[in-house]
């Protein structure tokens, strides 16, 4: 899988919006290419005295405006929202704004595959770093997942694969970004507090394949892939049994292209919703020319993330498993659908303009009580009312202390929010669910797995 031309990184100087970990690691990136570098941030985050001791100049607590008079190009952080004061008047101006994704692309030779989507992104793009490594192929995980792209820059040659996961924050000031491969896994409302409407938010997803021409490959089911622009060639995925895709779920195998890979009660990770996340990444990684041998072995030995469907251990007979990264409801739904046993569902947080109607209905079926937390607690409360009993919890501590009370032999408490969880956890779903780990280990009798 050859990587393609990049476009040129247009002259500076260049502002940077947004000092955190993407943008901290794209205005270094900048800089040590050469290019004149001018850093802003609405706050003070902690990589900003760094940059500024390496020659950067750094300007806190300000929103950018001022400095934009004296800027050829914006790079705008993930985190930076669309009606931003500096981003609305370079816009106005004329000039160009950009993404850290898009310019760590740019910098790099490497081949990219690019996976984005509604839920399952980290999973996948992990999994297919897994893929890589059985095949003995050189490989980085980065993008969405947590490391930034442009902080790869000067640590990695061409020979190797940049697997990335894409946002739809990185995704909507798409310029010219074209990763060979590009995976859609699915599109359900989310981020609508920041895109405004659902289709908004799908429209910066599907910018993944906007600039693909015929050299490259579109990665993912039919209904997915009508959707997609671009002219990449398509590789379908199916695992309803309909026929003509390229790699299918068929008899119970899973198939390339006729040819029987695996069983796919051989794939370790759990849920319906992961063998989709499963047949995505091989077909992605058997379209760029991964041995199948090395696609089945990782399927089968790939056991997750962590803070996704991640099973911490049992207490009494009953497990606990952390799904802190459901972010969404439609996210927490396919983690309802992936357990049999009678389910007490944590959930609650920062709802980001969704409904909860979806979730009481799924909840109804396999619930037998839920512990609200967090600033949207109220929302769900009121869609559970009369199908789902509940409780309101101050704490996600409380919420745990409860569960463990109620919870008896044979039952599962599944910390699945369906939520943001910058209310309570300002370092986000990982604070989450580190901090449900470390209550879950210290309940008496209880054993990790």
């Amino acid at each position: 899988m050859a990587s393609a031309r990049r476009p040129v990184i247009p002259p500076g100087p260049w502002l940077v919006v947004g000092l955190e970990r993407s943008g901290a690691a794209c205005a270094r990136a900048l800089w040590q290419r050469g290019e004149p570098v001018i850093g802003v941030d609405i706050g003070e985050p902690p990589q900003a005295a760094a940059l500024r001791h390496e020659g950067i100049e750094i300007s806190l607590k300000t929103d950018g405006i001022e400095e934009l008079d004296r800027a050829r190009a914006v790079v705008r952080s993930p985190g930076v929202p669309n009606e931003a004061a500096v981003l609305v008047a370079a816009r106005a101006a004329g000039i160009p704004i950009y993404s850290e994704l898009e310019l760590g692309w740019r910098m790099l030779e490497s081949p990219f595959v690019a996976v984005t989507g509604t839920n399952g992104k980290t999973t996948t793009v992990e999994l297919l770093g897994e893929i890589w490594r059985a095949a003995g192929r050189e490989v980085c995980v980065a993008g969405n997942v947590g490391t930034a792209v442009s902080s790869l820059v000067g640590e990695i040659g061409p020979e190797t694969t940049v697997i990335c996961e894409a946002s739809s924050f990185q995704l909507e000031d798409s310029v010219a970004f074209d990763p060979e491969i590009a995976v859609l896994l699915n599109i359900e409302p989310d981020h609508l507090d920041r895109h405004g409407d659902f289709d908004c938010y799908r429209r910066a997803k599907l910018e993944l394949f906007a600039f693909q021409d015929d050299a490259d490959v579109a990665v993912g089911s039919a209904a997915m892939l009508a959707l997609a622009g671009g002219s990449a060639r398509r590789v379908t995925v199916d695992w309803d049994g309909a026929s003509g895709a390229e790699i299918e779920l068929r008899d119970g195998l899973i198939c390339w292209n006729g040819t029987a890979l695996l069983a796919a009660s051989e794939v370790r990770l759990r849920g319906a919703h992961n063998l989709e996340n499963a047949l995505c990444a091989a077909a992605a990684a058997l379209s760029a020319g991964i041995p199948a041998e090395a696609v089945a072995a990782a399927l089968r030995s790939f056991a997750g993330v962590e803070h996704r469907l991640e099973e911490l251990g049992t207490c009494g007979g009953v497990l606990w498993v952390n799904d802190s990264k459901a972010t969404n409801v439609a996210s927490t739904l396919v983690a309802l659908a992936a357990f049999e046993q009678p389910l007490l569902l944590i959930a609650g947080g920062q709802a980001k303009g969704q409904q909860f109607v979806d979730l009481a209905a799924a909840a109804a079926a396999s619930v037998r009580a839920a512990f609200l937390i967090g600033e949207d607690a109220e929302l769900i409360a009121a869609s559970f009312e009369g199908a789902v009993e509940w409780s309101r919890c101050q704490s996600l501590e409380e919420a745990t202390a409860a569960a463990a009370a109620s919870a008896t032999e044979g039952e599962v408490v599944l910390l699945s929010p369906a939520c943001a969880s910058f209310d309570q956890f300002p370092d986000g779903f990982e604070q989450r669910g580190e901090e449900f780990r470390q209550i879950v280990a210290q309940l008496p009798g209880f054993s990790s797995s």
